[in-house]
């Protein structure tokens, strides 16, 4: 586990390089909902996975660009399994 803190300041020293992955919704999914947000929203603008390592997730993206790669591609994907199968199990009975 890395620890990270953006540029503003929000993000938490449990911010993982690479997501846990579950079938199911997990604590680290509900304690960093707000990344995933971000990573959508970022997205959405078409930000640059430089701009989404170094804003979002802390990463220096000039001194570790595979970690920073990495770290994104992961948070996009957990992040878009939120949208597309998670919210489904938060709204479930």
């Amino acid at each position: 586990m890395n620890r990270s803190t953006g540029t503003d300041g929000t993000q938490s020293s449990t911010l993982r390089d690479e997501v846990p992955w579950s079938d199911s919704i997990t604590g680290y999914d509900r304690q960093h909902r707000t990344i995933y947000l971000r990573i959508l929203d970022a997205c959405v603008d078409n930000a640059s996975v430089e701009e989404m390592a170094e804003l979002i997730l802390g990463i220096d993206p000039a001194l570790e660009p595979i970690r920073a790669r990495k770290a994104v591609r992961s948070h996009i994907d957990r992040a878009n399994w939120m949208v597309t199968t998670g919210c489904k199990q938060l709204f479930a009975g």
